[in-house]
């Protein structure tokens, strides 16, 4: 996935994993929804998986 537009998604994907980390932890840390912060921390979890798939070199 050498093209533009999939190194635009890789980065967008990593950028939501950043806010939704960030997000997750702040909702758990202020007790304000903790079940919505930890879905938000597995969400961020899915998504570096993910990227981490596609930028895996084929051998």
């Amino acid at each position: 996935m050498n093209s533009g537009i999939g190194n635009l998604a890789l980065s967008i994907g990593m950028l939501a994993v950043f806010a939704l980390g960030a997000g997750g932890m702040w909702l758990i840390a202020k007790k304000r929804d903790v079940k919505r912060g930890v879905l938000m921390l597995i969400a961020g979890a899915v998504i570096l998986g993910n990227v981490l798939i596609w930028t895996m070199p084929i051998t």
